[in-house]
């Protein structure tokens, strides 16, 4: 297959893409100037029955419970799907700010049923980008020729069905995974028509080492990242300051500010000054140096795309005071050596906080890679499809979050087939996740929620949501009540 895109988008149980689980999957492959190749997928993904939807969310997609476990895919058939037709070479997965959300749940759903939870989205010419940041940036250097969206209090959004709204494109229902990806196409046409330079750049730098040919060297350059205030249309302009331990970040600093009182600051002041605070105050402000991740598809541009004093002007930039704060931090080293401290500072403290936490094997994706003799095996499971056989492969695995996750992924895919021990074993899992706690539960905070939702959203639609996930609460309950 020739290059592609493959727009996609995911309506999920919750925020958590380490314990909610996707109910919906939309997408749609286009060719390179976005017209459509085959058909698009729509597809309902059943929940297993330890995880509880956040009823807040299912009022937002209307998609229950129930519905997934009538019309839906189990995750394994999925992953069977997902990796047979839509992970083919050279594709391009984007989304809508799936950066940050949609992706982090496929690479959790690859690593609950037992694939490699990277290797999709860069093996074989494959690659990530996302439209949210193109459109950032875009309003933010170049808007001419589209219609920018402000919500209900005057302030810049980019939500996506706003500028649907705005620009006149299809969107019928908005937070349906397949009706989202049309109009993130749309949304991506729009910008490829009107700024076509700028879309061709911003694509070219989804790859790692094109966005590290820009952010790596020691001059200032445009930065547009959502850490940034929406009233500077998320954009500001920042230079390399140091290098990360993980080579695919970069520490940057944001030119906005005068970096005089942070030269005279140690590692430890620096990390104290960089941990995240609620409602800083003024006399207490926030490092403003930012964790530059260079295989995030950063959306970044040289300083020569803000050369008119009219975009400078709108985004509040000095170059003068931009070019000063440049000059002093090249001319002290003691900076990057101290920036780096805080950094291992900073990863010390978050490392002994996971190694003093239990957490369920399900959340523990980050906690390593699998070595070569594990991914040769997983490859080597997925070519069967008979528990017995899946079983038999657990003690051929090194890393002991693949053994524990065989007996999870087999409850939850194939559990007519499983042992007398291991349905006993599957059931009091469910149990203790669901029940432990008692009045405290997740079982009762789910019904509670329900119950205050209950009150707050009185409309038709609401109600009747809420009633089925209610029913499908008791569902779970145990026959003796």
């Amino acid at each position: 297959m020739a290059k592609s895109l493959f727009f996609y988008d995911l309506e999920t149980s919750g925020i958590l893409a380490d314990s909610d689980r996707v109910m919906q999957f939309g997408g749609q492959r286009t060719d390179l100037d976005l017209n459509p190749i085959g058909e698009p997928y729509n597809l309902l993904i059943s929940l297993s029955k330890d995880c509880l939807p956040d009823p807040a969310a299912v009022l937002i997609h209307g998609i229950t419970p129930q519905q997934t476990i009538l019309e839906g895919l189990s995750e394994a058939q999925f992953m069977q799907l997902f990796h047979g037709e839509i992970v083919v070479p050279d594709t391009t997965f984007v989304g809508f700010n799936n950066i940050r959300f949609d992706d982090e749940f496929i690479r959790f759903l690859n690593y609950r049923n037992l694939y490699d939870p990277y290797a999709w989205s860069y093996e074989n010419g494959c690659s990530r980008w996302d439209i949210l940041d193109v459109v950032r940036m875009t309003r933010a250097v170049r808007p001419e020729g589209i219609n920018w969206p402000t919500d209900d209090k005057g302030f810049n959004t980019n939500r996506l069905e706003l500028l649907t709204k705005v620009n006149n494109l299809e969107h019928s229902n908005a937070h349906d995974a397949l009706s989202d990806v049309f109009a993130t196409i749309n949304v991506a046409r729009v910008i490829k028509r009107n700024q076509p330079k700028l879309y061709a750049y911003l694509f070219k730098l989804r790859l790692k080492s094109e966005a590290a040919k820009l952010a790596g060297s020691r001059r200032p350059f445009v930065y547009t990242s959502s850490h940034y205030p929406s009233t500077l249309f998320h954009t500001t302009v920042v230079v390399k300051v140091g290098e990360h331990p993980d080579t695919n970040c970069l520490l940057v600093y944001d030119l906005r500010h005068d970096p005089s009182p942070w030269l005279e600051k140690n590692a430890r002041q620096l990390a104290d000054s960089w941990r995240y605070i609620p409602d800083r105050s003024e006399d207490n402000p926030p490092l403003p140096v930012k964790t530059m991740r260079l295989n995030r598809c950063p959306a970044l541009a040289p300083l020569g795309v803000i050369k008119d004093l009219q975009t400078q002007k709108r985004l509040d930039l000095n170059l003068e005071m931009i070019a000063r704060n440049a000059a002093l931090l090249m001319a002290n080293q003691a900076f990057a050596v101290n920036l780096r401290q805080a950094v291992e500072i900073l990863n010390s403290e978050q490392q002994q906080r996971y190694q003093t936490s239990s957490r369920p094997v399900d959340t523990r994706l980050y906690d390593g890679f699998y070595d070569i003799k594990d991914k040769l095996s997983l490859n080597e499971l997925h070519k069967h499809e008979s528990a017995a056989k899946i079983r038999k492969m657990r003690d051929l695995f090194n890393d002991p979050r693949l053994k524990k996750l065989i007996s999870l992924y087999l409850a939850r895919n194939y559990y007519t087939d499983l042992t007398d021990e291991e349905r006993e074993s599957w059931d009091e899992f469910v149990n203790r996740k669901l029940f432990k706690g008692g009045e405290y539960s997740r079982l009762a905070s789910y019904f509670n929620k329900i119950a205050q939702l209950g009150r707050e959203r009185t409309d038709k639609r609401s109600q009747l949501l809420l009633e089925d996930l209610k029913l499908y609460g008791e569902s779970l309950l145990p026959l003796d009540g």
